[in-house]
């Protein structure tokens, strides 16, 4: 112990000259965390796997799918069936797109009218119409896929129509082949 000149211990003095502090409050810092995880492309995965799986289980030809009921199909009387052959196997280019993904049913008709007619007027032989797999509806069902199997038939416009391969849309989409 040093003591200073007077005689008395540093000690006691640095005791005294800090008898009346007290402790700093704790920092008020946010502590970091650490940054979050890039989100998940859940709906990509869905869509993706869904593709996958209509191509592993999906209808072996148009003959198959005709016969399973499974896919969206029609042609018109009188035409043969090498025509949906074609349709299905993208024989055709497509040359216009109507995504009805939003509409109710009433917007959804009248969109699919006026783009078939525009499109038929135009000499535009084959579209694709998106109608959505019914993912946000009630049950899940795609209410619009089953409008459009109704709908489309009774169009002189349409000579054929499909579901689309799974590049393109899959059972999401239908190829559809207009007079030409």
């Amino acid at each position: 112990m040093r003591l200073r000149p007077e005689g008395e211990p540093l000690d006691d003095e640095f005791r005294a000259a800090v008898s009346d502090v007290h402790p700093l409050a704790p920092p008020r810092r946010v502590s970091r965390q650490p940054a979050a995880p890039s989100p998940l492309p859940r709906q990509t995965r869905l869509d993706e796997s869904a593709v996958l799986d209509d191509a592993l289980h999906g209808a072996i030809s148009v003959d198959d799918a005709l016969e399973s009921g499974d896919e969206l199909v029609y042609l018109r009387d009188g035409l043969p069936r090498q025509v949906l052959r074609k349709l299905r196997g993208g024989y055709w280019v497509v040359q216009a797109t109507l995504d009805l993904h939003g509409m109710n049913r009433a917007e959804a008709a009248r969109a699919t009218q006026e783009f078939l007619r525009r499109c038929s007027s135009r000499g535009v032989r084959c579209v694709r119409i998106v109608h959505g797999k019914g993912l946000r509806s009630p049950n899940r069902e795609p209410v619009l896929k089953h409008k459009l199997h109704s709908w489309l038939p009774r169009l002189d416009e349409v000579l054929a129509f499909c579901q689309a391969p799974g590049a393109q849309g899959g059972s999401g989409a239908l190829m559809v082949l207009l007079r030409g």
